[in-house]
């Protein structure tokens, strides 16, 4: 059962958290590129592309932390430390998401914003977050692993 847990927990990291971070990752220079040429309309259509594309997938991400829980349960490790940093930098990474990212990235799809530089700076301590919970996750101090 560990196995077939962890397998769905590392694909729901993939396939969900993949996505927001890429589309993520390309929203604030496309967000420039149209705010430089407002008349655009391939630029504002990938703005929403993305935009929508942050939305669902955020929805969909739901998924990596409950399987992340029932495999760290299942393996006995709820306790460690590791894993505690991992949970509140997946909880910090899902508020800067929610609380900055998406609505930054509203705004500028709206029209409401015209700087995408503090959209960036979100996203960017987004990714760094993600990134982080990554390394946490394959490092994990104290490995039975023995890589």
């Amino acid at each position: 059962m560990t196995k077939f847990l962890l397998a769905v927990h590392v694909l729901a990291a993939i396939v969900a958290v993949g996505p927001v971070t890429v589309a993520a990752s390309m929203f604030p220079p496309v967000a420039r590129r149209a705010l430089a040429a407002p008349g655009d309309p391939g630029a504002g259509g990938t703005l929403h592309l993305l935009h929508h594309i942050c939305r669902v997938y955020a929805l969909v991400g739901v998924v990596v932390p409950v399987f992340g829980f029932a495999t760290a349960s299942e393996m006995g490790v709820l306790g460690s430390a590791w894993l505690i940093v991992s949970i509140a930098l997946t909880a910090l990474a899902a508020v800067v998401l929610v609380a900055l990212v998406l609505p930054a990235q509203g705004a500028v799809v709206e029209g409401r914003d015209t700087n995408p530089a503090r959209l960036a700076m979100a996203t960017d301590m987004f990714n760094l977050l993600w990134a982080t919970v990554t390394v946490l996750m394959i490092v994990r101090p104290g490995s039975t692993t023995g890589a």
